[in-house]
């Protein structure tokens, strides 16, 4: 998942933060490939977490 999350980001351009749940097989992995993709890509483990992280990321 978070491969196909960063070739779309950088498909168009992405140059808005983008918040993703990340959760499940190999998530640690996930992140971390976001972590370091130089996007502004932010993961979260919960709904609730991504909600507020979306909040933080307009203010």
């Amino acid at each position: 998942i978070a491969t196909g999350v960063i070739t779309a980001c950088r498909a168009v351009n992405l140059g808005v933060p983008l918040v993703v749940r990340m959760k499940g097989t190999n998530e640690e992995l996930g992140k971390k490939m976001l972590a370091e993709s130089g996007l502004p890509i932010i993961s979260a483990d919960t709904m609730a977490e991504a909600a507020q992280k979306v909040v933080a990321a307009v203010k």
